[in-house]
């Protein structure tokens, strides 16, 4: 039985996210919520995650999926129309409740929206304002009703601002799911059991394959003259054409090294891996989950990069697994010192001097407890719910 009771009536939620990650995010959630209350009906904005979760999109989340300022400028048509498509729906049908993902110059806007129509607002999964622009606590603070985080440090951070949040764990606990055992991943593709395998994982937009895949087959090339029976995997998204891998040297390169381009099993394909080298972010995070050492990397251009160091102050750390230990885990290399050489190095480090795979896996596993364990899409409709049954109680 329900810890909740069931809505005799539909009531309707709104959810909003922006980018893909939040899209997946947000389908756990909405299936999640409606395991505990099957009569709420859902509307908002996403991509194929949540409309497969029976989610009413009034916008696509992929026309807004943009970075950098000459690309917000291009698409802003497409961000106002979606953004009065959800204002419109919440004036004119008022949902019982407005749940946010992530995604903050958007969302926060809508949130004051919602304030003036006196609908509640769940934000799941904060902003990185803990990185940059911490002042907007104080209007998350004003705006939000509650706040659902998944890092483990996040709760201190608002907590030092006056605010109080729910830690529910980190979502990635619930997916990142090898389908296959190494074993048999090694079997499906043809890969022998005394082949060493190196993750490559450039990232999945153009900028980054375009800035870190070559990088990245050159530290390969590097590696591969002193080690030998390697294999190298380079995951390919269904977002990420070929021919744009070839063109950033995938093509050459394949004709002197052992690479595999894997397009399915990607969490098997991780698992798999003795060591990796990934563009920081997400990746390197589920990598981390998988208990494979990383060399997190990353690269951008000259002016972003230094606009950024003006912007972010006090992180000793990019990369999410030292950020959540506090330490340094996995090695780090940004802008200049994401080379070839030092790249090969860090990643040949990690595969023969056992001393340092073992302190590596040790960090990796403790990070990993840190996370809240499985569970968390669960936890945070919870929170939801608990909001949405108080509100509806005091209105």
């Amino acid at each position: 039985m329900s810890e909740f009771r069931q809505s005799e009536q539909p009531r309707e939620v709104m959810i909003v996210a922006g980018e893909a990650s939040g899209d997946l995010h947000g389908a756990h959630l909405v299936r999640s919520m409606l395991a505990r209350d099957p009569h709420l009906r859902f509307c908002g904005m996403g991509g194929r995650e949540l409309q497969a979760a029976d989610v009413e999109l009034l916008a696509d989340a992929a026309k807004l999926a943009v970075v950098g300022a000459v690309e917000v400028l291009s698409h802003l048509g497409d961000i106002l129309r979606a953004r009065r498509a959800l204002i419109e729906r919440m004036r004119d049908h008022r949902p019982a409740l407005l749940i946010l993902i992530d995604y903050p110059d958007f969302n926060l806007l809508l949130a004051r929206k919602a304030k003036q129509f006196g609908i509640p607002v769940f934000y799941y999964i904060s902003p990185q304002i803990w990185a940059w622009r911490s002042g907007r606590v104080r209007t998350i603070k004003r705006l939000v009703d509650r706040m659902a985080v998944i890092l483990p440090f996040e709760p201190d951070f608002y907590a030092r601002h006056g605010m109080e949040v729910d830690f529910v764990g980190h979502p990635l606990l619930d997916s990142v799911k090898p389908g296959l055992s190494p074993s048999e991943f090694r079997s499906r593709h043809g890969i022998g059991a005394d082949r060493t395998l190196v993750g490559l994982l450039p990232g999945s937009r153009r900028k980054e394959i375009a800035a870190l895949l070559p990088v990245f087959l050159e530290a390969a090339g590097r590696l591969a003259r002193d080690m030998p029976r390697l294999t190298f995997l380079l995951p390919q998204a269904p977002t990420v054409s070929r021919a744009l891998l070839d063109q950033h040297g995938l093509a050459a390169w394949q004709e002197r090294l052992d690479i595999r381009v894997i397009t399915e099993d990607r969490y098997a394909m991780m698992a798999a891996c003795d060591a990796a080298m990934a563009a920081s972010g997400t990746a390197v995070l589920e990598l981390g989950i998988l208990g494979v050492p990383t060399v997190a990397a990353y690269r951008m251009s000259p002016h972003t990069y230094w606009l950024g160091r003006l912007l972010i102050r006090g992180l000793r750390f990019f990369s999410l697994i030292n950020l959540i230990a506090g330490r340094d885990i996995i090695p780090e290399l940004l802008q200049d010192a994401a080379n070839p050489d030092q790249i090969a190095q860090e990643t040949r480090s990690m595969l023969i001097d056992q001393a340092r795979r073992q302190a590596i896996l040790a960090g990796l596993d403790e990070v990993r407890q840190q996370l809240g364990g499985p569970g968390a899409s669960d936890r945070a409709a919870a929170v939801a719910l608990s909001l949405l049954a108080e509100r509806g109680a005091h209105g």
